[in-house]
């Protein structure tokens, strides 16, 4: 196994595992903002292709067993991620023009992911912050993830951040994980209309570095 980033040739050729790894990561907050898997997967697909937006592939870690991709980790500084979640805006208009959703689809998208982002609490400057960290379920428990997140760590501590970050659903498995690496919980967070609609509170997970 070896840890690599791909230019974007090479990503291609990953995009719907990548798309499959990204949607694991928080299924029913994904479920509940986008609507439709058709729309997710054509979002985070383009994104994925996109450099400097959410699910770029610039800005991750990929694990790969030869040509077989086998697990992701997406991450950057921390304020970031207000910035790249505006990127994704001038990725919809081919989405609209291309027939998978509708203006007014769009407008109620918009209005569910404005909903579903006080479950996320402001991530600070000296933070880096983890956005996916996803494994092929059928590899789960082969130390793939622990990989990946100790490469993460170690870059972070390295590039001089303080604290790593990231936002976990509170029914993951994966929060036994993190805690694992000595992760603790800052916050936990409820938004009382996707709550309303299947979506669990929220846990900002926090390991210092220093």
């Amino acid at each position: 196994m070896e840890l690599v980033t791909v230019d974007r040739e090479r990503a291609a050729q990953f995009t719907a595992e990548v798309v499959e790894l990204a949607h694991a990561t928080g299924p029913s907050t994904y479920d509940y903002q986008f609507g439709s898997r058709a729309v997710f997967d054509r979002l985070v697909g383009d994104s994925w292709l996109a450099e400097g937006t959410l699910f770029g592939y610039d800005e991750t870690t990929v694990a790969l067993d030869g040509d077989d991709l086998l697990g992701i980790e997406i991450g950057f500084a921390g304020p970031e991620f207000e910035h790249r979640k505006k990127t994704l805006r001038p990725l919809w208009s081919p989405i609209i023009e291309d027939g998978v959703v509708t203006h007014d689809e769009l407008a109620e998208l918009g209005r569910r992911t404005y909903l579903a982002g006080y479950l996320n609490v402001v991530i600070p400057a000296s933070a880096y912050y983890v956005h996916a960290l996803s494994v092929r379920p059928e590899l789960h428990g082969q130390g793939i993830g622990a990989a990946l997140m100790k490469d993460a760590i170690v870059r972070a501590a390295d590039e001089g951040y303080r604290v790593v970050h990231l936002d976990v659903l509170s029914d993951n498995p994966a929060v036994k994980f993190y805690e694992a690496f000595g992760f603790e919980v800052l916050a936990q967070t409820v938004a009382p209309i996707p709550h309303s609609h299947g979506v669990p509170m929220e846990q900002r997970m926090s390991l210092d570095l220093r």
